[in-house]
């Protein structure tokens, strides 16, 4: 295992261990606490696990090399724990939705919601606090590893501690405006769940978007045109085409030099602008330079 596999181990695990305490603290919290709203926000850190197991495997998978079935490396893959994570996350938003216009329901129909315990509230403080600390050093992380992966995991703790902080809105709200108000904890729910979904659809088109070979955003492709245009004795950058392998990137090009140049000569300036190409975007970049005669 590479260093950067065994940093990507590293993050993912300190994150997975801080769902484990925290989905048992809320789901006792729930329970206890006669809360809808924390239970199911138990709900949603147990999906945090299980998007961590998602990320363990599929990056062990991603940081194989190149072999003769898969001759571009094996980054795909973690592009594929970023879909599956989105995926996870969008299920998550519409099981909180579902209970939540259930129990919305329930209170319009006349039936009486329970009101929770303060157990839950502190819950849900400490759910917001701890959950907040870990969406930091994962994102921190993952931009520094260039690991989309990492960085869409880290979303999913930073939907986790919206989802408590709907929850503590809606407790708060149940606990000190009395029995009238309990209505407040599904409908924070039910808010929730809205922005999880939101980052559901973030996650989900960018993954879906690298696996269809989308290219890479405009600003990225413009540096890639201002690189070459460095080297005054090559000209004409066209047919550019740009996608991401996993974390790395991959760059296309047909570009002009002087026909009467000599061939080790032409070669040489096309290794120059790769080494360019690579110290501005990483060593991992695939590139190919096709080298065409000025006209």
């Amino acid at each position: 295992m590479g260093q950067r596999e065994r940093e990507i181990y590293k993050v993912t695990l300190v994150g997975s261990i801080g769902n484990v305490l925290l989905t048992v603290f809320k789901f006792v919290a729930g329970i206890v606490g006669q809360s809808a709203a924390m239970t199911a926000d138990a709900v949603h850190s147990l999906s945090d696990l299980l998007t961590d197991a998602v990320v363990l495997v599929f990056v062990r998978i991603s940081g194989k090399p190149e072999d003769g079935s898969h001759e571009y490396g094996h980054g795909k893959y973690e592009t594929l724990a970023t879909t599956l994570i989105g995926l996870a996350l969008a299920a998550v938003a519409v099981g909180l939705g579902w209970h939540a216009i259930e129990s919305l329901l329930f209170w319009y129909e006349g039936g009486t919601l329970q009101a929770p315990h303060a157990l839950a509230l502190w819950a849900a403080v400490v759910s917001i606090v701890v959950k907040e600390l870990i969406c930091q050093y994962t994102l921190r992380r993952g931009r520094a590893l260039h690991s989309p992966a990492v960085e869409a995991n880290a979303w999913h703790h930073r939907s986790d501690a919206l989802s408590s902080l709907g929850t503590l809105v809606g407790i708060g709200g149940a606990i000190l405006l009395g029995d009238r108000w309990t209505v407040l904890d599904p409908l924070a729910e039910l808010v929730v769940a809205g922005f999880i979904l939101h980052v559901a659809w973030t996650l989900l088109k960018q993954g879906l978007d690298e696996l269809m070979e989308a290219s890479l955003p405009d600003e990225v492709e413009r540096e890639i045109l201002r690189i070459v245009a460095q080297f005054p004795d090559v000209g004409d950058p066209h047919h550019l085409r740009t996608r991401r392998i996993g974390s790395r990137y991959a760059i296309e090009m047909h570009i002009r030099m002087d026909g009467r140049l000599p061939l080790a000569e032409a070669h040489a300036r096309t290794c120059e602008i790769e080494r360019a190409l690579k110290a501005q975007f990483g060593e991992t970049t695939h590139i190919t330079l096709h080298v065409e005669p000025k006209k």
